[in-house]
């Protein structure tokens, strides 16, 4: 008696015997795959650069506006809320900060542009960045500034002739200020451009801004303090025109904006849900049609004696084959794109191992599905039927 194939050896001579097929189903795969991938790769670039600012504030504690949404959608209130705080017990000290669009003309061609400024106190490590940091002494004198690295080409070549010991002057809201240093904030999808600055300068480059009201405030706590029993006691102290929140929330709540309050994150959602629907039709029509090209051996081998267990396993095989063939080319073409896109847009693009996992996983779950759709007619192939 002839011993049985396993499943999987006769699956995978099924594929291979249709090259043209399996070559169309692993370009379906992938393309879905390179999808999913594109849209969690833009939704995570959203949310680490909105928080990028946020994680880098040098404090346990930040004060707002209690109308503030997020960092493109301040309020501003007055500085004495955060002169108030500093008055709470476990407080080592507070530092305000400015925030505001102004204008920012090319020093090339000199074009008008948006740019999103940060004033601070220079006297005071508010901001845990390097390049801001080691530079903050600069800041003392009067129109100067940092200029972000990461901003777009837009603005200027700022980065490469300050590196090469260019000079570099400019004009902001039509006052000259001089470029002191670099430092690295990703753009994001609400700023494009970052200037830090000390709060005396910001307030002579936006005249339109009036000195006693602030941004956001810094609130650093000495080190034995309880974060959370200086929280409360800030919250019942203070007025309800300002609100305190840990840094950690500040960052969740500047996420929960941009994923529920705008359209961008459900956008990204929809697209890998989308981007499920496609790869799961192509697999359907793949193993369809193979099933029906191959009903007559399906329905032969039921009457050898193979359940339909067996012929089941067979076609959730193929899936599964397919599902892997495809999904090792749909992440090197995302990884490429990602890399592409990181450098053209200077957004945060990167893989992790979680969203390859999660991928990995959709995939399989595609193409299940699929084949669960497609064994349908198989299940119903009866041998007197066909012959």
């Amino acid at each position: 008696m002839t011993q049985k194939k396993k499943p999987l050896f006769l699956s995978w001579l099924q594929l291979r015997k249709e090259r043209a097929r399996l070559l169309v189903a692993i370009a379906g795969i992938s393309f879905a795959n390179v999808l999913m991938f594109l849209q969690m790769g833009f939704r995570g670039a959203l949310f680490s650069s909105a928080v990028e600012f946020h994680h880098s504030l040098n404090g346990e504690l930040v004060m707002m506006s209690s109308r503030s949404r997020s960092l493109i959608s301040l309020d501003r209130f007055t500085d004495r809320r955060l002169y108030q705080a500093a008055g709470v017990t476990g407080v080592a000290s507070v530092s305000p900060i400015f925030l505001n669009t102004i204008q920012w003309r090319n020093p090339d061609n000199k074009e008008i542009w948006d740019i999103y400024a940060i004033g601070i106190n220079p006297e005071h490590q508010v901001l845990n960045i390097s390049g801001v940091e080691s530079n903050r002494k600069q800041l003392r004198q009067p129109d100067t500034a940092l200029f972000n690295l990461g901003s777009r080409q837009e603005f200027g070549a700022i980065a490469q002739q300050f590196q090469a010991g260019k000079l570099i002057a400019t004009e902001i809201n039509e006052r000259q200020v001089q470029i002191q240093g670099l430092f690295k904030l990703s753009p994001t999808f609400g700023i494009n451009a970052y200037l830090v600055t000390s709060d005396v300068n910001f307030l002579r480059m936006a005249t339109f801004r009036q000195g006693g009201l602030i941004d956001i405030g810094v609130i650093k706590l000495q080190p034995d303090a309880d974060i959370q029993a200086v929280l409360a006691e800030m919250q019942s102290r203070l007025p309800s025109d300002v609100k305190v929140m840990t840094r950690e929330d500040y960052a969740k709540a500047e996420v929960a904006f941009w994923n529920a309050s705008t359209p961008v994150g459900y956008t990204f959602d929809l697209g890998v849900v989308i981007a499920f629907i496609v790869g799961a039709v192509i697999v359907y029509q793949i193993l369809y049609s193979d099933v029906t090209d191959h009903l007559p051996e399906y329905a032969t081998l039921k009457a050898m004696g193979f359940r339909d267990r067996y012929l089941l396993m067979v076609v959730f095989q193929e899936a599964l084959i397919l599902a892997v063939m495809g999904f090792v080319p749909g992440t090197a073409i995302a990884l490429g794109i990602y890399r592409i896109t990181n450098v053209a847009t200077m957004l945060p693009m990167a893989m992790d191992l979680g969203r390859i996992v999660f991928v990995l996983l959709l995939t399989a779950i595609m193409s299940s599905v699929s084949a669960a759709m497609a064994v349908r007619k198989l299940q119903t192939a009866d041998p007197a039927d066909i012959f």
